[in-house]
């Protein structure tokens, strides 16, 4: 199998503001979100990231994806690091995030064209794929409506497809299915599936051990920060269901901080 993902010790540390600290329930100025986390990926699957809100998913994401600098450690896309050129491994990734704000006054019409714009995207290229994926998630009947007046579940399908107008090889989703209805949800997840078959390799962060269960061929579990298993799913399953393997990995790691 082909590494498409490798990350070596990512390191994220935040300053607390006061009121931070309150709702913390902390001391602390600065809150470590990623200690030191190590995995790969390989081309071709989905990979899971899985854990608690507030686990250090979504920064960990965040640091894959170029939006924010570890303090320490390094990743590799593609075979291109994401400290030193940050510029290619965007070129190569979407980016899916369930916190990304489509402008209120554009149209999915307008964003669609522009961000292909922005990927350099040829226009009869960029035509073509529109038409396709407007019709797969039904945007085509919205296409001149603005954002503010879109559904929920609408805006998440623009935010989807808008992330993939380059047609990109690795797929990066921070909580792709949250707040969405059982249906939204069903077509996005489908589509995860449909992205690997075509061969795309996909990252995915979640707390929904049934995506979990139902897309991912490996998973990496992280808890406060720290990655404490990566392997194959079915392995990892050892014959459970992902939710009572779950918490008693949860409960061991519980019981070896209290020792």
């Amino acid at each position: 199998m082909n590494t498409i993902l490798h990350v070596e010790g990512l390191r994220k540390t935040f300053k607390l503001s006061k009121k931070q600290q309150k709702i913390e329930k902390t001391k602390d100025k600065v809150k470590v979100a990623v200690k030191g986390i190590s995995f790969e990926a390989y081309q071709g699957e989905i990979f899971g990231l899985l854990g608690p809100n507030g686990a250090g998913k979504t920064t960990t994401l965040r640091m894959l994806s170029t939006l924010i600098k570890p303090d320490e450690g390094d990743a590799f896309v593609d075979g291109f690091s994401i400290v030193s050129q940050p510029e290619h491994v965007r070129a190569r990734i979407g980016f899916l995030t369930s916190e990304l704000k489509l402008e209120d006054y554009f149209t999915p019409n307008y964003l669609f064209d522009f961000f292909s714009e922005l990927h350099d995207v040829p226009k009869d290229i960029r035509d073509e794929r529109k038409k396709a994926m407007f019709e797969r998630f039904g945007i085509d009947q919205f296409a001149e409506v603005k954002i503010a007046n879109l559904s929920t579940g609408m805006k998440q399908k623009v935010s989807l497809v808008i992330s993939i107008v380059h047609d990109p090889d690795i797929i990066i989703f921070d909580e792709p299915t949250n707040g969405l209805d059982i249906l939204t949800a069903k077509v996005v997840t489908d589509f995860l599936i449909e992205l690997k078959n075509s061969g795309k390799s996909i990252i995915v962060s979640t707390h929904i051990f049934s995506l979990v269960e139902k897309i991912c061929d490996r998973v990496g579990i992280i808890i406060n920060g720290e990655l404490v298993i990566c392997q194959k799913l079915k392995e990892f399953l050892n014959g459970m269901s992902l939710e009572d393997r779950f918490f008693q990995l949860y409960e061991e790691k519980a019981g070896e901080l209290h020792e």
